[in-house]
């Protein structure tokens, strides 16, 4: 029973990133942009047709879906393992949470529109930084804790001697 409430931390990752890409959809056209802090941050709607940052849009749209279908059902399921495992931490449980609910949500959305919504838009003086959205903040923050979460277990393990 446990384990199902722990259900509540993707569906919710996955209900925050529908819902805020639903009312960017509803509120701006594409290319179109709302600031929200002058010179720093703002709202911008995009489509992303290809993977991360963009890459992989000289595949054709057919081997494309194929390609993110596949990458998308292989880390469902072993994302989805490892959060439903008994001995499962609750550090790594809250990382995989994260990972299903940004990828469930990237996924929707390449179903629905054969493309990744993104709307964050953030400008550091010069450098402007890739438009993104809350199912890739979710998935970051995820890999990192998880990350995290591995290098502080590796160094918790006792060292052997080689003979």
């Amino acid at each position: 029973m446990r384990r199902l409430l722990w259900l509540l931390l993707p569906i919710g990752a996955l209900v925050a990133d529908l819902g805020s890409k639903a009312w960017i959809l509803k509120n701006l056209g594409e290319s179109e942009s709302l600031t929200v802090i002058k010179g720093f941050f703002y709202l911008t709607l995009g489509f992303n047709r290809g993977a991360i940052f963009g890459s992989l849009t000289w595949m054709p749209p057919t081997v494309r879906f194929i390609v993110f279908a596949l990458a998308g059902v292989a880390a469902l399921v072993y994302f989805g393992r490892l959060f439903l495992a008994r001995d499962t931490s609750t550090w790594e449980r809250v990382a995989m949470g994260l990972i299903l609910g940004g990828a469930l949500g990237n996924g929707i959305d390449r179903i629905l529109r054969g493309a990744v919504v993104d709307f964050l838009d953030f400008v550091f003086g010069s450098w402007h930084y890739w438009t993104f959205n809350l199912a890739d903040s979710f998935i970051l923050v995820g890999a990192i804790l998880y990350g995290l979460r591995m290098l502080l277990v590796a160094r918790a393990e006792p060292k052997t001697k080689e003979n």
